[in-house]
């Protein structure tokens, strides 16, 4: 038995490599979902925000660390997050709660993932996309606030009597800070991907029905009158054709297309039965 071959619209298999794309990107938005979290919590967990040249000092976005010896390593830190009163100044304590926040919503996001299991994706999408934007801008607006709290006498212990509002003094940008910019922007874009993916839909369209022009090449030997031989599609234009006898004045055709008799053949009326049918297309 030979091979059956299909032909399929164009529209229709651009819209199922779509589909198939759509999925790998969903999933592609999940694993950087996952990764957006753990920059966060790293961010928020670390008092590498600030920093001197040296190893004397940290400071992080809720707690300030200084060394009390060089060569022993042993270092002191103030603020605690089960008490946000320890946190010195009101900008590094508005700082510590923003961010505290956005990446407790990331980690929230993270749980909602497993909705997609009980919830249709579409929903699900709405949902994290949400979730990922208000924890972007609580984290920006942390990293913003953050520097209005440099003018404290525990910063300025570390950074030198240089410090102040959004003055470094002796201090240096660290990675976490920088970590947490980046999530900012991370968070701001997978919310993006999120609502995309749950406002574009694939509407498939139906198979063509028989109605519709061909689109492959036709087999010979399986041809009706609305098909042509000459190309692949209908020949939607051609004129039906029609058989007529040509006229013989006022001859009987009585039995022109009868079965073949001996009275039909012996008929005065009528030639040569084998000629007496001559049909030309029109």
């Amino acid at each position: 038995m030979g091979s059956k071959v299909e032909y399929v619209d164009s529209t229709q298999m651009y819209a199922t490599s779509y589909a198939r794309n759509s999925k790998a990107v969903a999933v592609l938005w999940g694993v950087f979902t996952l990764c957006y979290a753990v920059i966060c919590l790293v961010a928020f967990a670390t008092p590498e925000w600030l920093g001197t040249t040296s190893s004397s000092g940290r400071i992080g976005v809720w707690t300030i660390c200084n060394a009390i010896d060089a060569q022993s390593g042993i270092e002191t830190c103030i603020g605690k997050l089960e008490d946000v009163t320890t946190i010195p100044g009101v900008a590094l304590r508005s700082a510590a709660i923003l961010v505290g926040l956005g990446t407790l919503l990331s980690l929230v996001c993270v749980l909602a993932l497993l909705l997609f299991f009980f919830c249709g994706t579409t929903s699900v999408f709405m949902i994290c996309g949400w979730i990922q934007l208000f924890s972007a801008i609580l984290i920006g607006a942390g990293v913003i606030v953050f520097p209005a709290g440099w003018d404290t006498s525990e910063v300025r212990l570390t950074c030198g009597s240089s410090a102040g509002q959004y003055a470094l003094g002796d201090c240096s940008v660290r990675w976490a800070l920088v970590l947490a910019v980046i999530g900012c922007l991370d968070g701001v874009i997978l919310a993006s991907l999120a609502f995309i993916l749950a406002t574009r839909h694939v509407r498939l369209r139906p198979d063509p029905g028989p109605g519709l022009p061909y689109k492959g090449e036709i087999n010979g030997a399986f041809l009706n009158d609305a098909q042509s031989l000459s190309g692949s599609r209908k020949a939607i234009n051609m004129q039906p054709v029609m058989l007529m006898q040509p006229s013989a004045g006022d001859a009987d055709r009585y039995s022109e297309f009868s079965n073949r008799t001996g009275r039909s053949k012996a008929s005065g009326y009528r030639g040569d039965y084998s000629s007496s049918v001559q049909n030309f297309q029109l």
